[in-house]
Formats: C-alpha cells, structure tokens, sequence
C-alpha cells in the first residue's frame, strides 16, 4: 500500500487498484492516473463514501472505491 499525504493506494495487479481520497472523484482521479487509463476504459466501484463524522473533526474517513481495466 502507498501512501500519498491524506490519501492511500493499494494495487491489486497491473490492471486493478483500490484508492482512499477525502471523496470518491479524488480517489478515482488518483486511481486513473496511476493505472494510466481514462474513465471510459475502466469499470468504477465505490466501496466507501467519505464520511465527515461528528461536527466534521471526529471520525473522519475517506471515501474508497475500487478501479478495474475493462476487459
């Protein structure tokens, strides 16, 4: 798993990668960029939204999603 600032990747295989972002868009940004593919030749899962948590301080999580080259 990689780490970048707030954010984290972890790839399953060349054509496969799981990112963490404050938002989804983020995380699939981070994940296109780095299986360099555009949208149209991925197939997108969200796993996770991101959630604030109370008052926007406390149990904040990122948003996952799950990125997969089309066949």
């Amino acid at each position: 798993m990689i780490f970048m600032e707030h954010n984290r990747i972890n790839m399953i295989n060349k054509d496969e990668i799981e990112a963490e972002a404050k938002t989804a868009q983020e995380a699939i940004k981070i994940a296109l960029s780095k299986l360099g593919l555009k949208k149209t030749e991925v197939q997108i899962s969200i796993l996770r939204e991101e959630n604030k948590g109370l008052f926007s301080m406390q149990g904040t999580k990122l948003a996952k999603v799950r990125v997969k080259k089309k066949l």
